[in-house]
């Protein structure tokens, strides 16, 4: 059997946005009007990216392992679930290579919360920071995210054996 030094993962989420409920991407509380509607936090990066690792490990998806009929989950903050991902990610002898994420977003503007996004995963995912990228998008008015309805998430992952 030939063991993979490398592997690849996507993931992507999507959440509607809501009145009442506080918006945080990354781990980071974005001040706004409005925020993510979810069983969790919502944080729809961060959803991604937990899809991404499993992807690449071959382990499921996120609502596998932290499903919303478990009362255990309800309204976790998603960088505690990150932290269980990474042990799996750990476990199965992989680290973290590279994280490019996109979020998509008409508001609110995300630019100036993009470093404390990186800071915050790259902790999480015992990486360097140079190893995170985090972009935001907006959808030129197009579609549920250009409308202001919701707001998505994009994450691909490169892992690589420790």
């Amino acid at each position: 059997m030939i063991e993979e030094a490398f592997r690849v993962g996507f993931g992507y989420d999507v959440h509607r946005l809501v009145e009442g409920r506080p918006l945080v991407l990354g781990g980071v509380k974005i001040p706004y009007g409005k925020g993510l509607l979810g069983y969790s936090d919502a944080d729809v990066l961060t959803h991604a990216i937990i899809d991404a690792i499993l992807g690449a490990l071959g382990k499921g998806d996120i609502g596998h392992h932290f499903p919303d009929s478990d009362p255990a989950y309800k309204g976790a903050d998603s960088l505690f679930l990150l932290k269980k991902v990474v042990k799996i990610l750990h476990d199965e002898r992989f680290k973290v290579n590279n994280l490019d994420a996109t979020l998509v977003a008409q508001k609110p503007k995300l630019a100036t919360y993009l470093n404390d996004m990186e800071g915050r995963l790259s902790g999480i995912l015992q990486v360097d920071p140079g190893v995170v990228n985090v972009k935001a998008s907006t959808s030129e008015g197009l579609g549920f995210c250009g409308r202001e309805e919701g707001l998505a998430a994009y994450a691909v992952v490169t892992l690589k054996r420790t």
